[in-house]
C-alpha cells in the first residue's frame, strides 16, 4: 500500500475545516523552530516564542498562500517577527555568551579539551559580533545559517526581495568578519 505525505499547503487547507489537522504542522516543524529559537533567545524564551508562533500561524492559516507547498518560510517569518518582540532577550542571550567564556586551567589536558576551549571562545566572539548587527541583517544571516533556509525562502519569510536578502547577507557577513578581526587584533580571547 502506497501512502502519500500531505504537503504543508494541503494540511493548512484541511485545517480550515478540521482545526485538529494543524497539529501535523506543529509536529513536523516544532523541533526545527525550537532549535532555531534556542540559538536566538535561549531555551526558556524559545519555548514561549515558538508557542506564540504556532498560535499566530493557526490564527492566520486562512490567509496562507496554498500555492506554496512548503510552510517553513511562512513559519520562520512568523517566528522571526515574534523574536523581534523578544529583541532585548536576544541581545541579552548573545551578551551572556560573549561574557561567559573564561580561559580554563589547561595543565594536563588533552587536545580535545583545547579544541572545546577554542570553540567556546569563538562562540563568545560570534555572539558579540551578532549583537552588533542590525536586526534586519541579523535576521537574514541567522535564517540562512541557523534556519538553513534558501535565499528565496528567506525572502518569503521576511517579505523582501531576493536581492535584498543577498545584500543584507553580504553586509552581515562583512560586519561579522570585521568584528571578529577587530576582536583578534585587540588580543582578546585568543
Amino acid at each position: 500500500m502506497i501512502t502519500t505525505v500531505a504537503t504543508d499547503a494541503e494540511i493548512i487547507r484541511a485545517s480550515c475545516q478540521t482545526p485538529d489537522r494543524f497539529g501535523v504542522l506543529h509536529d513536523r516543524y516544532l523541533p526545527m523552530l525550537y532549535r532555531y529559537a534556542c540559538q536566538r533567545v535561549g531555551p526558556t524564551a524559545a519555548e514561549d516564542v515558538v508557542a506564540d508562533t504556532f498560535l499566530a500561524a493557526f490564527a492566520q492559516r486562512d490567509g496562507y498562500d496554498v500555492t506554496r507547498s512548503d510552510a517553513r518560510p511562512w513559519l520562520f517569518g512568523i517566528l522571526t517577527k515574534r523574536i523581534a518582540r523578544w529583541g532585548r532577550a536576544e541581545k541579552t542571550h548573545y551578551r551572556a555568551h560573549a561574557r561567559a567564556w573564561q580561559a580554563p586551567v589547561t595543565e594536563g589536558v588533552d587536545e580535545r579539551v583545547a579544541d572545546q576551549v577554542s570553540a567556546q571562545a569563538m562562540r563568545g566572539r560570534l555572539a558579540a559580533a551578532l549583537c552588533r548587527l542590525s536586526r534586519a541583517d541579523r535576521d537574514v544571516l541567522l535564517l540562512i545559517s541557523w534556519g538553513q533556509l534558501s535565499y528565496d525562502e528567506v525572502a518569503q519569510a521576511l517579505g523582501i526581495p531576493v536581492g535584498t536578502v543577498a545584500s543584507r547577507l553580504n553586509r552581515a557577513k562583512r560586519k561579522v568578519r570585521e568584528a571578529l578581526r577587530e576582536h583578534d587584533s585587540r588580543g582578546e580571547l585568543r
